[in-house]
């Protein structure tokens, strides 16, 4: 991979952990390889971003894709493609589904094909070849040569505009090719109407509207050029209307051009150019004026909207968030670090235009006075480590943002419940839980965010008992959800269960006793579906008995379990690990169930049916999340350094600084952020206990940088392949015997000190006084 220079202005001189006595610090941007993830199985993408921006300019390799032929291409581009058949403006970072790639566009020198044609056929369409070797990305950066025309392209992008250059070949008619036809996972209806809007002014505007995994999306832009337009036509490719070369407003014409359709394209001609095409994109979900609006802005900020002031202004941002966490690790191990930073920092992404205007999931436009909205919300994933680490690296406005945002949500959801699976203000109802709980618990019990946590609690209990979603009614009258009555019931009722816990945690903390009683109560109804007598989770029917055959190795949609079997949801008692431990007959018995499922021979089995099911050792399947908290539960069972064992067992076999260097799905940057926690030394096994179990360190030194101005260190001595085990803890110099960290201790700054040793430390954690917090013995 190769990275742009950066330029000596933009360095580092002001990051917020340095101060005037210290050594300049590495520039972060350096060690960000976005490529990382962009192979078949992480789903990530490498165009150009800024931090939870709105716009993912990035190129598509194929958006023509159709249903599972998707899977590969849920980023628009997949490492291996050899074409790219357009840059489009909206991107998931890792999620499991497609959908996105908005406004397609193309650029062309001399002959002008319409239609994307043939990637095994050079020369069929407007798909050109490319070679890795021309590519350069890095944060909110992008640069690649498209080989069959020899145009430069360049992408650049702020948080609600990119900005793409290209510089033709001398000599050659430069064109463009807006295709609001392409869109990821593709399939025949998917455009329910588009338009285009040719402005006095030179500014071109649309909107589509799809449907697609989230049904009736909307999404406008507007567009401006650095050379004067030539030559235009609108074309609806239903009519079949040929290129008739309409004359620009401006150049023999008053009249605007307009045009509406399912099919609709957009050729703009600029003739031959003497300098590159800079093309200015702003999106909105709200309408056109919102388009132009937020292209105004960004028109109006210092240094104006040009190619390399957006860059320049990104690449500030992207600095500053990255420089809130200084690594020094092994150089691979840097590079798999800051990126996994970097995308944790992609999601949850803007969604209110400048002026607070927003399309909510009642499809009305809706104004947030004091927050910015945020959307894209891959919760069921993103619980578990994406969002708790964004209260310690982002944990003022954007976990505001983030709060209010679902809570908005919430007040203008048809169903009067937070979001399960939202993006572009939209409800997908995929996957189970709800989840937005925990995050909002998380936040208010580590005293993060500016919120209402009264209006929060009511969303909260609201989704927890709404009746009609997922088994819920079922869940509150028997204390489990029947299978006879609801796919995947076990996996469903153990995550409602640790979701009611964290409704219990916060009414709690609130006063509010008789909220937090009847929670408390329902986290324990995990115990409903968990047969004592074969040690595994399982289905039940509504008549009370476990559901037979029962086979815990077997994984499919729609049965038991969710992206999963009982090996992985078995393990899901986040909230009362001892509990569950006590059930399986005590320490010895658990660690030896979980040597079993890391050291279970699967070479027999055939998972190539489940999509989500990769990277696995075992039955502990990395590549999808119900299996990330595993690898900590040693330390619950007195034996922390089993879990330090795992872990370099999982970091080393899932983890690489290339392009196939997730072995899963990044998933909105959960993969990222188990990586991180990891790679610091600790993990969030139960969001909303205000505890990280301790693992083992995967860097030298590393500093985290509060906003109040404090900083917590992390100190590795020894660090070696060799030296795998944990061998002492200090926390501020004095031994930590405990296996666990408190979050209020990470805020109050400090030193976290590992020293490394070759052989386990078995007393250390070992006692029951020194395990993770679990419900049953906390209260």
């Amino acid at each position: 991979m190769k990275h742009i220079p950066l330029a000596a202005a933009l360095l580092v001189s002001a990051l917020p952990f340095q101060s005037a006595a210290e050594p300049a610090a590495p520039d972060p941007l350096a060690f960000v390889d976005p490529m990382i993830g962009t192979g078949p199985e992480g789903h990530t993408f490498p165009g150009a971003t800024a931090p939870f921006g709105m716009v993912q300019l990035s190129p598509d390799t194929d958006a023509t894709c159709r249903v599972r032929d998707c899977y590969d291409h849920a980023a628009g581009y997949s490492y291996p493609d050899p074409t790219i058949q357009g840059f489009s403006h909206t991107h998931f970072s890792g999620a499991g589904h497609s959908d996105l790639g908005d406004i397609l566009v193309m650029p062309q020198a001399g002959e002008v094909r319409l239609d994307p044609g043939d990637p095994a056929k050079p020369g069929s369409g407007y798909r050109q070849r490319f070679d890795h070797a021309t590519e350069k990305a890095s944060p909110g950066y992008y640069a690649v040569t498209l080989a069959d025309s020899g145009i430069r392209a360049e992408l650049t992008a702020g948080t609600r505009i990119g900005i793409h250059r290209y510089s033709f070949p001398a000599g050659k008619e430069a064109h463009l090719l807006l295709d609001l036809r392409a869109s990821l996972y593709d399939y025949p209806g998917k455009i329910l109407w588009s338009g285009l809007h040719l402005r006095p002014d030179g500014t071109l505007t649309g909107f589509r509207e799809t449907r697609g995994w989230a049904p009736g999306r909307k999404l406008f832009f507007a567009m401006r050029f650095s050379a004067p337009v030539a030559n235009h036509a609108f074309l609806d490719r239903d009519e079949n209307i040929p290129y008739k070369g309409f004359q620009a407003p401006g150049r023999g014409s008053d009249a605007l051009a307009e045009k509406l359709g399912k099919a609709l394209e957009a050729r703009i001609d600029f003739g031959t150019l003497t300098a590159p095409l800079e093309v200015r994109v702003a999106l909105s979900g709200v309408d056109e004026a919102g388009a132009i609006a937020n292209l105004d802005a960004a028109e109006k900020e210092a240094g104006g909207a040009s190619f390399d002031a957006v860059r320049a202004r990104t690449e500030a941002a992207w600095r500053e968030a990255l420089g809130r966490l200084r690594i020094d690790a092994p150089a691979p191990m840097r590079t798999n670090l800051y990126t996994a930073l970097y995308h944790a920092l992609l999601a949850p992404s803007v969604w209110s235009d400048v002026d607070g205007r927003y399309r909510g999931p009642d499809d009305q436009v809706h104004v947030a006075r004091d927050f910015t909205v945020r959307s894209t919300f891959s919760l069921w994933d993103t619980f578990r480590a994406e969002h708790p680490l964004l209260t310690l690296v982002q944990p003022e406005q954007v976990t505001t943002d983030i709060v209010k945002s679902l809570v908005a949500s919430r007040e203008h959801s048809p169903h009067g419940i937070l979001p399960v699976w939202q993006f572009a203000g939209r409800e997908t109802w995929t996957m189970i839980g709800y989840h937005a709980v925990p995050v909002i618990a998380d936040a208010y019990l580590k005293g993060v965010g500016d919120f209402d946590a009264d209006a929060a609690l009511a969303a909260m209990v609201a989704s927890a008992d709404y009746a009609p979603y997922g088994g819920l009614g079922d869940y509150m009258k028997l204390g489990y959800v029947p299978i006879d009555r609801e796919p995947e019931a076990a996996s469903k009722t153990v995550e409602y269960a640790y979701d009611d816990w964290t409704i219990a945690r916060m009414a709690e903390k609130m006063g509010r006793k008789d909220v937090a009683d009847r929670f408390y109560k329902r986290a324990g109804y995990w115990r409903n579906s968990f047969d004592a007598k074969s040690g595994w989770l399982r289905a039940r029917l509504s008549d009370g008995s476990f559901r037979t055959p029962f086979d815990p190795t077997a994984i499919n949609y729609g049965s038991d379990y969710t992206e999963g079997n009982a090996w992985q949801y078995s393990w899901f008692v986040p909230q009362d690990q001892k509990a569950l431990f006590d059930l399986l007959g005590g320490d010895a018995k658990t660690i030896a169930k979980l040597d079993a499922m890391f050291d279970y021979d699967v070479s027999k089995l055939d998972y190539s049916h489940a999509e989500d099911i990769a990277g696995l050792i075992g039955q502990y399947i990395h590549g999808n999340e119900p299996s990330h908290h595993v690898a900590y539960l040693y330390a619950y069972a007195g034996a922390p350094w089993r879990t330090q064992e795992r872990l370099k067992q999982i970091v080393d076999s899932q983890y690489k600084p290339t392009p196939d260097g997730l072995s899963g799905n990044d998933d909105l940057g959960q993969m990222s952020s188990w990586l991180l926690f990891t790679g610091l030394g600790f993990y969030p096994v139960a969001p909303g206990s205000n505890q990280y179990v301790i693992g083992r360190p995967f860097v030298d030194h590393a500093v985290l940088t509060l906003p109040n101005g404090k900083r917590f260190t992390v100190e590795t001595a020894g660090l070696s392949d060799a030296n795998r085990y944990v061998g002492k803890v200090e926390l501020n110099g004095k031994p930590l015997a405990r296996s666990w960290i408190s979050d209020a201790e990470i805020r109050a700054g400090g030193t976290l000190r590992f020293t490394m040793q070759a052989e386990p430390d078995k007393a250390w954690g070992s006692a029951a006084s020194a395990r993770p917090y679990s419900m049953s013995s906390a209260r």
